[in-house]
């Protein structure tokens, strides 16, 4: 779906919006096929940033040598930056060679009814140190406000390390751009089986 749905360029996610048209076939339970139309939309900045502020989970893209390397995180969103909480490891390490990131959210309902949002931006650690108190409690705070986020990060590192004893670290990412489409069947049209085949025209 992606490789449709963020085709059309990086935008800043303006009002300026292209759409796809997609005819999808499904098999009823009878076993009929039936024709849905589909529409692929540019979101907003605003609906973009709705989407942000209430996924709390997401996949972190960063490089190093030409070597891409993808893997979820748990974040927190607020205007322009979102926060993450680490225990080092491979992607700390990327990122702080290349600060160059991408993170990709989505939420999806099936094949045909799905939202996702890409933003690029750059990797910026907060040390334990005292120029970063502040932010490092602001960030903490606002991941607080989401169950289990430093769940994927601890977890992970204790099974590497066997180490009950792992220094936290938070980082936040600058929102350079952010791009977001949504997927939509027509008006009075409804999903309720499987798709067997799609096809689509740009408008």
């Amino acid at each position: 779906m992606l490789s449709v749905a963020h085709c059309f360029g990086n935008s800043t996610g303006s009002d300026a919006r292209h759409s796809l048209a997609t005819s999808g076939i499904v098999n009823n339970a009878g076993g009929t096929e039936k024709r849905l139309t589909v529409r692929i939309g540019e979101m907003t900045a605003k609906e973009c940033r709705e989407i942000l502020e209430r996924i709390s989970i997401g996949r972190l893209g960063c490089s190093r040598e030409d070597q891409p390397y993808v893997v979820p995180i748990y974040f927190v969103y607020e205007p322009d930056h979102l926060y993450g909480f680490a225990t080092g490891g491979q992607k700390i390490d990327w990122m702080r060679t290349n600060p160059k990131v991408c993170v990709e959210m989505d939420e999806i309902t099936n094949h045909f009814q799905w939202t996702s949002v890409v933003l690029c931006g750059r990797y910026r650690e907060l040390p334990d140190l005292p120029q970063y108190a502040e932010e490092r409690d602001h960030a903490r705070k606002l991941l607080e406000t989401r169950s289990l986020w430093w769940q994927t990060a601890v977890a992970s590192r204790r099974l590497k390390s066997g180490d009950d004893f792992i220094p936290p670290l938070f980082y936040c990412i600058e929102i350079d751009s952010m791009t977001g489409y949504r997927a939509a069947v027509d008006a009075g049209e409804s999903v309720t089986a499987t798709a067997t085949r799609v096809s689509s025209t740009s408008n």
